[in-house]
């Protein structure tokens, strides 16, 4: 049987671009690896308008798969990707396999929003398409 690589997407506060990245790598990728999202901080919730646009845009509400945890929370990853070291990149004991290099929607309208899961969801999808053995990024 095949072994899915398990991907880790990480941020500082585990609250909004690896929640999204999680949620979009489960709803896009799943046949080909599985998706954690983590940090070294955690928030009590996942940051509202993320939820809100991902439901409006993809039908799934985060707050009900999902929850932000740290990094110890999650099973040992094979590629680790942190989402932007904006707010500071979470040390994880490892170096990253990639930065997406995200700037934080956190506070923004929503047209940053949709910039970024726009973003995320590209990243995620070439990420699905180099494992399956597709053209690199």
């Amino acid at each position: 049987m095949h072994h899915k690589p398990k991907v880790a997407f990480l941020c500082v506060h585990n609250s909004c671009r690896s929640q999204i990245a999680e949620c979009l790598g489960n709803l896009l990728a799943a046949d080909v690896f599985e998706s954690y999202s983590a940090g070294s901080e955690t928030k009590p919730q996942i940051n509202p308008d993320a939820v809100r646009l991902m439901k409006k845009l993809y039908g799934v509400d985060m707050t009900r798969t999902q929850r932000s945890k740290t990094f110890e929370e999650i099973p040992e990853p094979d590629l680790v990707i942190s989402m932007g070291c904006d707010v500071g990149c979470p040390y994880i004991g490892r170096a990253f396999d990639e930065n997406w290099n995200l700037p934080d929607p956190t506070g923004q309208p929503d047209e940053a929003f949709l910039t970024t899961i726009q973003a995320i969801e590209k990243r995620v999808l070439a990420l699905k398409e180099q494992l399956k053995g597709g053209e690199p990024q």
